[in-house]
Parts: structure tokens; sequence; C-alpha cells
């Protein structure tokens, strides 16, 4: 793992709180459910930091490209801090760098990326951030 994938590279974190369902039959959470947790801390500061109307808004952020990498297992009920940043911002995507770590630690168990395009929410077609959102996703890029 590199060095990157600590704690002190994420920009904006927030607690994950896993459930049962979350453990799969080897006993440690499934590999499908980090997807979630990725999706979860992203729209969540999309909502909380840069005002994303998720009923309403007219443009919205559509996942065109993910990947994670693990390094440790993680179980329930481990408590969990997701960690987020930008690594990249175009005119209409961004790419989040995402590390998934157990409470306590400074290292991820899992860490990867997804880019967001935003899209017209009723015509689909690619359009420029809006400034809210892109000045809160600056706020994300690395000092």
């Amino acid at each position: 793992m590199s060095d990157a994938e600590t704690a002190n590279h994420y920009r904006y974190f927030l607690p994950i709180t896993t459930r049962w369902m979350d453990n799969d039959a080897y006993g440690h959470i499934n590999n499908v459910t980090y997807y979630s947790y990725f999706d979860t801390v992203a729209n969540h500061y999309l909502i909380h930091e840069g005002g994303l109307d998720i009923l309403a808004s007219p443009v919205i952020g559509l996942v065109v490209e993910s990947k994670c990498s693990y390094h440790a297992p993680l179980a329930y009920p481990d408590a969990l801090r997701a960690g987020l940043r930008v690594d990249k911002l175009g005119n209409r995507s961004v790419t989040y760098g995402i590390g998934i770590f157990k409470q306590g630690e400074e290292r991820a168990a899992a860490h990867g990326y997804f880019v967001h395009v935003f899209v017209d929410r009723h015509t689909r077609k690619a359009v420029a951030i809006p400034e809210r959102l892109r000045a809160a996703l600056e706020r994300l890029l690395p000092a």
C-alpha cells in the first residue's frame, strides 16, 4: 500500500456504520459493499457541502468508472470512517480518491476511486459542474 492511502491524505471524513447484512458468508464485509461506502461519502459531501438536491437539482453526477483495492478485512460491527479527496477536477467530471478506515486506524483497509460525470438530469448530456458544487470540490483538492 502506498503512503497515499493513509488518513492524512484525505480532506473529508464521514463515519460509516456497518450493518449485519454487510458481512458475507466468509465473515467479513463483502467487496461490493465498499462501493456503497464510496457512494455514501461522496454524495454526503455533495449534498451537505455542495448544496446538491438529489431530488430536484437540474444537474446530477453519474458514476462512469470505479476501482477498489482491498488491504485488510473489516467486519460487522466495526466502526468505520470514509475519507474523501479530489484527485482530478475537470469541467464536467471529478475523480474522487476514497479510503475506508477502521475507526482508530491510519492506514486504509480499502481504497480506490470513482469518477462522476455531471449531466443534465433530463437529457443526461454532460454539462459543466455548477459553481457551488465546483467550489465544494475544490476544497477537497490536495493542498
